[in-house]
């Protein structure tokens, strides 16, 4: 039996099936009954190595249902597992999956404030994403939304009111010093003690997914790579592979090494930039300055290798642009600033006010990280090995292959640990693609895409793991895009890892997540 009859018999016992598993552009799709949702997530989750990785919705304007679409998966590595279910706008309730996973309830939240689809027994009546003046019967991703005037009545959000002898609260934000994005976070402290903190974000709400809408596949690249200005090639990438994996086509040999690169190159300056700023909040403030110069030593490599400092218009649907270019020279360059690097690494580590500062601090442990099913650095510095380049191989990864780095001690120094090793293996990474890199077709054409038919594109971002849903309409355009930033799961656990720790350590803390607000803000 082939691995793909296994698979399809192995899905068909998960209850609630409207119609056998199908494969269809990259993944296993299941029809389920909306009343036996949660049933056959259930039965999916229970299983071991299965992961919720997207929950999206989308309504179509001359249809009598809204449908709504979860991708998990399976196995390692990953098979992708679609569950596509209907609900009549008759009766906008599905059962609520809360009980079965935290992401889970948080995209119901979310789809509840866009579709006004409800999820029954959900634990937080909340929203997500809507705020106080939006009316509740606005839901603006309805194909029939309508932006109604908007009015601040001054009503507060419904945070938790503290309690307790000599429990006080701290408001910080949503406005911020210099231009870090809003976002308002609520600090119920007992002395310098956290005991909890809250956040609310969505102030910047974009009405991103809106502005893809009625686009051609190929002029949704530039959107894509402003979901979030540092994330340029990992956005992109992510959105390209869906649409290839919808057209049944793949980027020339070439063209997946070059993006392999660029998508290093992207990690390369953010981490860097990341390991200073942590440096920086120890107080330690020389050692962020010459991470800051070797920052903009690599965004004049960016520049060199596809024109622009933060690698905008490298990344293109079917490959890359033409004006993708590796010197020779690339490796050596990379060697001296990694060189450079460890060095300033070494310095800063060594000294015992730094150590005092990063060890043990904003600690999350493994079974929370869990259950918050947090990606990225984040993960894999709690000793959960995820990571989409071995996951679900993508771009040159198979052939050049990637070992995940973990660290397990949960700690601010374990997330600045994994950025560090990572840059070293960005930079080996970067050198073997530039080694097995030959002069080909870098774009592969594209063809028609089926309508109404998902496409998904799984991408190991900088910060961790990146999903895109992309459909199209009759006509070939946009009419639903879903992105998942790696932020939207992480920023809820940045919570957890707060507790018991003191206010002033917040800023260290959080620079150790470092969070998108944009990203998750859509």
């Amino acid at each position: 039996m082939t691995e793909e009859a296994t698979m399809i018999e192995r899905l068909g016992g998960v209850p609630g099936l409207l119609s056998a598993p199908e494969r269809r552009a990259g993944a296993f799709r299941l029809r389920i009954d909306a009343r036996h949702l949660a049933e056959a997530m259930r039965s999916l989750l229970d299983q071991p190595e299965v992961h919720l990785l997207l929950a999206a919705a989308d309504d179509r304007a001359d249809a009598a249902e809204m449908r709504l679409h979860h991708l998990l998966a399976i196995g390692q590595p990953w098979q992708l597992v679609h569950l596509e279910t209907s609900v009549s706008r008759h009766d906008l309730q599905v059962p609520t999956l809360a009980a079965l996973s935290f992401p889970a309830s948080r995209f119901e939240r979310e789809i509840r404030d866009l579709f006004g689809i409800v999820p029954h027994g959900h634990p937080d009546a909340r929203p997500l994403v809507r705020h106080g003046f939006w009316p509740e019967s606005f839901h603006p991703l309805r194909a029939d939304a309508i932006a109604p005037e908007f009015a601040d009545d001054g009503r507060p959000f419904p945070f938790t009111a503290v309690q307790g002898e000599g429990v006080y609260e701290i408001p910080v934000g949503p406005v911020h010093a210099g231009v870090i994005e809003p976002g308002h976070f609520r600090f119920n402290v007992l002395g310098e003690t956290i005991l909890k903190m809250r956040a609310r974000l969505y102030f910047t709400h974009k009405g991103t997914e809106k502005l893809f809408e009625g686009r051609r596949p190929d002029d949704g690249v530039d959107l894509a790579e402003r979901v979030s200005g540092d994330t340029s090639v990992g956005h992109a990438l992510a959105y390209c592979q869906a649409i290839e994996t919808l057209a049944g086509i793949e980027a020339p040999p070439r063209a997946r090494m070059l993006r392999t690169v660029l998508l290093e190159l992207e990690r390369l300056y953010n981490h860097v930039t990341d390991v200073g700023a942590i440096i920086g909040d120890t107080g330690f403030a020389v050692g962020q300055a010459h991470c800051l110069r070797l920052r903009e030593a690599l965004l004049r490599v960016n520049k060199q290798v596809a024109g622009h400092r933060l690698l905008r218009g490298g990344t293109v649907v079917g490959g890359v642009a033409d004006a993708v270019r590796l010197g020779t020279d690339l490796p050596q360059t990379l060697g001296r600033v990694r060189a450079d690097f460890d060095e300033i690494v070494e310095i800063c580590l060594t000294n015992t006010l730094v150590q005092d500062r990063l060890e043990t601090t904003g600690r999350l442990p493994p079974d929370v990280a869990r259950d918050f099913g947090v990606v990225g650095y984040v993960a894999r510095a709690c000793g959960i090995a995820r990571d989409v380049r071995t996951d679900a191989p993508f771009a040159g990864y198979p052939l050049l292959g990637v070992t995940p780095v973990v660290e397990d001690g949960g700690d601010v120094r374990a997330r600045l640990m994994v950025r560090v090793r990572e840059v070293r293996q960005s930079v080996e990474l970067v050198g073997r693609a530039v080694a097995t890199s030959t002069p080909a077709a870098t774009r592969e054409r594209l063809g028609a895409l089926p309508p109404w038919t998902p496409g998904f594109g799984l991408v190991e971002g900088w910060r961790g793991r990146i999903a895109h849903l992309i459909m199209t309409g009759p006509d070939g355009r946009l009419r639903r895009v879903k992105i998942v930033d790696p932020s939207f799961f992480n920023w809820p656990a940045l919570a957890r890892a707060l507790e018991d720790n003191i206010v002033p350590d917040f800023p260290l803390i959080n620079k150790s997540f470092n969070q998108s607000y944009s990203g998750n803000d859509l």
